[in-house]
């Protein structure tokens, strides 16, 4: 019996123009003679580099470790020596530079040594940190940590696992070519999924336009010693999408600001399940990946692509043509324009596109918005992507997070159907990284706030602990005053007073009595003489001083 299968809302039937690089098989890029690896290829804080420049390095070493929970490692793609640790381009629209990690390749491609995990005799909590240190990220397109979304949380399980075999998007086939050439690997790769989650369902959704893929697939399935259902879905953008692909398979939908495991759900691509079991079973860490060469091309084709390989690289090997106006890393519909070739291969690098003004016409200049609502129809998210334009546009970004801007998921789709061809998603990506910017503002002013009021907490504390202990001193010597009889205590002062002053002038009289005259050496009898007339007068004055006034009489 087939499972019934549902439909999303929205979506768009592209041209699918997959025929042009799935039919030659994979291929093996060669080394390039550098490697720029970016220590930021995945969801989190950035890589921290762990070599120096002039370090020689193996294929797979870490070069970069994880730096906290949502964080992942890098590692070298090739053995070389490490010539720059900085700032350099990367695979951005805006063109700024990131810190990367650039290796002088030797061309041996020597393997560090290479340790198979038993993951079923590992703690789970210990086989995550494992993968999280052997780089393994989503390779769908979020590029999230695998270590962090393989953690079952409380639940301690996940009922239902859906490895994402979609690929809806135009053009991109590296995903199809997995699947019809390395699809025991893939579910080796489940098997641990299933293993870490705790699940007892495995999906598989695989659109109708990939047959090749879904009969290799369901072969690899039946060799499994759990039940693996491979389902063909309907080809319908963005159904390669998780929540839509969930929506598909389950008829479950994930709620706005929920997680799919919330819903007891979770989704990995199939290149993500490869990598996993390469690292588990083989001690490779994530390295290289599959990555489709299309478009205005001689050969369009997929490379099995070492991480840090440059763009103009592959385009070379693909056979560049004249007449190209433009490279996107990704399809058509989310693909990000690269403002430089020289930009490496990263962990998020499905597919390199490039343009020519037959294949991608420019598009006529963006109209006024006439409110058809046709994006608001084709929107797989139900959002109101005519309201969101008007609130980004003018600067209103509170009410676009009323309206769930954050739940857009930058298909495509709306700006597809748009008559007025405006770009709708560059307003949407606008509006989420001014978001983003004013909270990461508005948390540096709380914490400057919440240092400034601790520090005056601090203060007022030390104040009030230092006169407490000054009146506990207090306290204390009244107490110990009180303990003595009042006369007695009173002649004690006085005593004490007197012993006081006495000791004062002994000390005074001491220390005259120690000054000694200085130069009187040598004087000369004239000297001598004042000398000794002062000294007469000095005793006369002492001699009157001990004398006792006399009485007047009159």
């Amino acid at each position: 019996m087939s499972r019934k299968l549902f439909k999303f809302k929205g979506g768009v039937h592209p041209p699918e123009h997959k025929a042009e690089s799935n039919k030659r098989p994979i291929h093996t890029a060669p080394l390039p003679p550098k490697l720029v690896i970016p220590l930021r290829q995945h969801i989190g804080n950035p890589a921290k580099p762990v070599v120096e420049v002039g370090d020689h390095v193996l294929k797979g070493q870490l070069i970069g470790a994880a730096d906290g929970y949502i964080s992942t490692a890098v590692h070298a793609s090739s053995s070389g020596t490490v010539t720059a640790i900085g700032p350099a381009l990367v695979p951005h629209i805006s063109g700024l530079p990131d810190d990367c990690i650039t290796i002088e390749v030797d061309g041996r491609d020597e393997w560090i040594a290479r340790t198979p995990l038993d993951y079923r005799a590992m703690e789970p909590a210990n086989l995550r940190m494992r993968l999280r240190d052997m780089g393994i990220a989503g390779l769908g397109g979020a590029v999230f940590p695998s270590a962090v979304k393989l953690d079952p949380g409380a639940a301690h399980h996940c009922p239902t696992l859906i490895i994402n075999g979609g690929e809806c998007e135009p053009w991109i086939t590296c995903d199809d070519l997995l699947m019809r050439t390395r699809a025991d690997g893939i579910l080796q790769g489940v098997a641990i999924m299933r293993h870490l989650l705790g699940s007892t369902e495995v999906l598989v959704g695989i659109e109708d336009n990939k047959p090749e893929a879904i009969a290799a697939m369901r072969v690899a399935a039946a060799k499994m010693d759990f039940p693996v259902e491979v389902i063909a879905v309907p080809a319908h953008y963005p159904g390669g999408g998780a929540k839509q692909m969930i929506e598909v398979l389950t008829g479950k939908q994930v709620p706005s600001g929920k997680l799919s495991t919330d819903i007891g759900i979770q989704v990995f691509n199939v290149g993500t399940a490869y990598a996993l079991a390469r690292a588990v079973h083989h001690g490779e860490p994530l390295i290289s990946r599959l990555v489709t060469v299309t478009g205005h091309v001689l050969r369009p084709q997929n490379f099995e692509v070492l991480f840090g390989t440059p763009l103009h690289w592959l385009i070379a090997l693909a056979g560049e043509r004249g007449g190209t106006t433009g490279v996107l890393m990704g399809g058509p519909m989310m693909g990000l324009p690269m403002p430089n070739l020289d930009v490496p291969v990263v962990k998020a690098t499905n597919c390199i596109l490039v343009k020519s003004a037959e294949l991608f016409p420019p598009l006529p200049k963006a109209l006024p918005c006439i409110r058809c609502t046709r994006c608001a129809d084709a929107c797989p998210a139900e959002l109101q992507p005519q309201e969101l334009f008007r609130f980004a546009k003018s600067g209103d970004f509170g009410r676009a997070q009323e309206y769930h801007l954050f739940d857009c998921i930058e298909c495509g789709c709306c700006s597809y159907v748009c008559p007025s061809h405006i770009p709708l998603v560059d307003y949407y990506r606008y509006a989420k990284s001014e978001i983003w910017a004013r909270e990461k503002e508005k948390r540096a002013s709380d914490l400057a706030r919440d240092r400034h009021e601790f520090r005056l907490f601090r203060l007022e504390r030390e104040k009030k602990e230092k006169a407490e202990k000054l009146a506990a001193k207090a306290q204390a010597k009244r107490a110990e005053m009180a303990t003595e009889p009042a006369a007695e205590g009173a002649a004690s002062d006085t005593d004490a007073k007197k012993a006081l002053i006495a000791a004062a002038l002994a000390r005074a009289q001491a220390k005259k009595a120690e000054v000694a005259p200085k130069n009187t050496d040598n004087l000369s009898p004239d000297t001598q003489h004042e000398i000794e007339k002062i000294e007469a007068r000095r005793a006369k004055i002492r001699e009157l001083a001990r004398q006792p006034l006399s009485e007047d009489k009159s």
